[in-house]
């Protein structure tokens, strides 16, 4: 039996896309990864190109805008093949599917058939030293001079920084916010930028990871960097807003992403323990190792089938902070859990890099903080079935 091809959710067409997807990560991701992961090297360009080749990056573009036309769904479960070869793949779709809203749609358009080619992507520079969990203390600064808007401030986490085509900077445009509504006054820009190179007022230093590779995650300076009027995405000082209603999809991708990497772990375990002779036997013959990749199957297929619950909801057009805060923490949690038991299945030999367990270990342990912290999920779950502290 292979898992997750048993749902209804699945239909045939979903069937098959699973099955191209999951040749792809297998063939043309997993050798990459296990090859340049443990160096530290970087996404091969030819890798991007395949990709885009594929329509990976237009899974969510409209097929009038060159795209597939395709739903949340899709994109998670591509996701999830993905990510059970090489998380950093698996994340790098969001750089093509992802344009936030505040653009026209004169500029839709017009990037739109180059981000479905994989000519248009992208990077995020929201978060700050002190603005992380909590994005409204965002401080970076945009201030009006002329036609122009001039830049000054740092930025954090900015992963694929250098090797995109625009970044979507986040940063405070009023002078003066209301204490209670920290959240107002922060603007969107679109910074466009040549592939592989910072603009005059940009400057970067890679940031030291103990997973994530593939790519670069950075620090960025601006310093007096300016941007002409036309770069403010949607209404100025509602940028927390345009972030903010992409949450949810982005939260289903995440747990997409757990639970891909959850299942190498899971896929690796199971050839490892059939193959690793103790006593004369395969260790897979132990109950012990037995009813550990039992539990370790039925949390991945937990997580699974709400991740497309979710995925369900959203293209349906419906509502779910709620139910993407839940599957976005339960499934970051189950993978920090089952790659760790994959790894110890591994025993000696998967803590070393000559395995992949030790990959999906690191990669998972991320899940649990990115895109809102597995806290900060438990305390929007709270506050919806209590109602909020008074504080």
């Amino acid at each position: 039996m292979t898992l997750g091809q048993v749902s209804a959710y699945m239909t045939p067409e979903r069937h098959d896309l699973q099955a191209m997807a999951r040749e792809f990560a297998l063939k043309e991701v997993l050798p990459v990864a296990n090859e340049l992961d443990p160096i530290e090297g970087l996404i091969p360009d030819e890798l991007i190109k395949k990709m885009a080749d594929i329509g990976f990056f237009g899974i969510l573009v409209p097929e009038e805008h060159g795209g597939l036309g395709l739903g949340v769904f899709e994109y998670c479960m591509i996701a999830e093949e993905l990510s059970r070869a090489w998380m950093s793949v698996g994340s790098l779709l969001a750089r093509g599917n992802s344009i936030i809203g505040g653009f026209s749609e004169a500029q839709q358009a017009a990037l739109l058939p180059r981000v479905a080619r994989g000519e248009y992507l992208g990077a995020m520079a929201l978060s700050e030293s002190n603005a992380g969990s909590d994005v409204a203390n965002i401080s970076c600064r945009a201030r009006r001079d002329g036609d122009d808007w001039v830049i000054n401030g740092q930025k954090m986490w900015c992963t694929f920084a250098d090797g995109a085509d625009f970044i979507i900077l986040m940063a405070r445009t009023s002078s003066d916010p209301d204490p209670a509504k920290r959240h107002a006054g922060i603007s969107a820009f679109l910074i466009d930028k040549e592939r592989g190179t910072f603009p005059d007022g940009i400057s970067g230093t890679p940031m030291r990871k103990i997973g994530y590779r593939g790519w670069k995650t950075w620090e960025l300076s601006f310093s007096d960097f300016r941007l002409p009027g036309s770069a403010l995405l949607g209404e100025e000082g509602r940028g927390f807003y345009t972030v903010m209603n992409k949450l949810e999809t982005a939260r289903a991708h995440t747990a997409a992403r757990s639970i891909g990497l959850a299942r190498g772990a899971l896929e690796d375990a199971i050839e490892y323990a059939q193959q690793r002779v103790q006593f004369q036997r395969p260790i897979a013959e132990n109950q012990a190792i037995r009813f550990k990749l039992a539990e370790m199957a039925t949390r991945i297929e937990m997580n699974r089938q709400l991740m497309y619950h979710v995925c369900t909801i959203i293209d349906n057009g419906g509502r779910c902070d709620l139910e993407a805060s839940m599957v976005k923490y339960a499934a970051a949690e189950m993978s920090e859990w089952v790659t760790s038991e994959g790894l110890q299945i591994h025993g000696g030999a998967g803590y070393t890099s000559e395995f992949a367990a030790e990959r999906y270990w690191r990669d998972a342990r991320l899940t649990r903080i990115f895109e809102g912290t597995s806290e900060i999920q438990l305390q929007i779950i709270s506050d919806r079935i209590l109602g909020k502290t008074k504080n």
